[in-house]
């Protein structure tokens, strides 16, 4: 059965590829791991941190996990690189654990995509920066980031 097209399709422009990181980083700051999981393919192989995910339905358990340990998550990402059907991202993400210890967890992502735009590849590198509420830079609510607030380059990071 032919999964569902996802554009933008490869091969990308800037433009596209643009589109495409901020497609991803709105459903990201949904965090709704069904709604996430919809933008891979049904055997989409992953790398994040140091675990291994492959296929839809672990997705969705791994961003269950996640988002139940990283409260108050909002993330921002940038394209840094694009060719044919892969983009590279970079992104920054703010969050808080459940005793209220805030951290800036930065990385960088490598995609792969598919002839119908379908993530079939994330590798994913992150490293987590302890932060003081004041520090935050990520206040809008939760939910999608607003048009008006500033990206990673303009804040900086």
């Amino acid at each position: 059965m032919a999964e569902e097209s996802r554009p933008p399709l490869p091969p990308f422009t800037y433009e596209t590829a643009v589109q495409k990181v901020r497609m991803a980083e709105d459903a990201w700051n949904s965090r709704d791991p069904a709604r996430v999981s919809l933008a891979y393919s049904v055997d989409s192989v992953w790398r994040n941190r140091a675990e291994f995910v492959n296929g839809r339905e672990e997705i969705v358990a791994f961003l269950q996990r996640k988002w139940a340990k990283e409260l108050d998550y909002r993330l921002i990402k940038e394209v840094w690189a694009f060719c044919e059907a892969r983009i590279a991202v970079r992104f920054a993400y703010e969050w808080h654990d459940d005793s209220g210890n805030w951290f800036r967890s930065y990385g960088n992502e490598n995609w792969e995509f598919d002839r119908q735009g379908l993530m079939r590849i994330r590798h994913a590198s992150i490293n987590d920066l302890p932060i003081t509420e004041g520090e935050r830079k990520y206040r809008w609510p939760p939910g999608r980031r607003p048009d008006d607030h500033p990206g990673l380059s303009d804040l900086g990071l």
